[in-house]
């Protein structure tokens, strides 16, 4: 059997309208476990529902694995590194860099960005979520592709404070 996403999008939008934090569904062929939670950024409190479905079965053995997609092939040490910080997605949803697809994108590689300044929109479920930035600096990686599928904290973007 394989997953609805749309009756999935569907359950998750009526669990997200109700005072439930916990819910598992199980059956011979997959689980489902949603969990309602804060994620504190800042000093903003966000409620953000955590959706794990695992196969009971395990899947066929699957060799192509593709590989993630940073916008800018760059050369940094691990110092560096180490120091950028990680925008990550706030939901399961859909990646898109511009509000339209004629529009510009909200950020490329090299650009700097101040707090508070949307950097993408995350869509789920039909509404558009505009992510903002919580530091200022510069986009050092974009790492998902404009239209990419996206997952609760898959990292988005690196920025280098400053």
């Amino acid at each position: 059997m394989s997953v609805n996403f749309q009756e999935l999008r569907e359950l998750l939008s009526a669990i997200a309208n109700t005072d439930i934090t916990e819910l598992e569904l199980k059956s011979d062929e997959f689980e489902l476990t949603v969990r309602k939670g804060t994620l504190i950024s800042g000093t903003e409190i966000v409620s953000v529902p955590q959706v794990t479905v695992a196969p009971t079965v395990p899947p066929p053995n699957n060799s192509s694995v593709t590989p993630s997609i940073s916008s800018e092939a760059t050369v940094t040490s691990n110092a560096e590194k180490q120091k950028w910080i990680e925008i990550t997605s706030p939901m399961v949803g859909t990646f898109y860099r511009a509000s339209a697809p004629e529009e510009p994108p909200f950020v490329d590689v090299g650009e700097r960005i101040t707090s508070g300044q949307t950097v993408c929109i995350i869509e789920a479920m039909k509404l558009m979520n505009e992510l903002e930035a919580e530091v200022s600096g510069q986009i050092v990686e974009i790492l998902v592709q404009n239209g990419e599928a996206v997952e609760f904290g898959q990292v988005l973007m690196r920025v280098a404070p400053g």
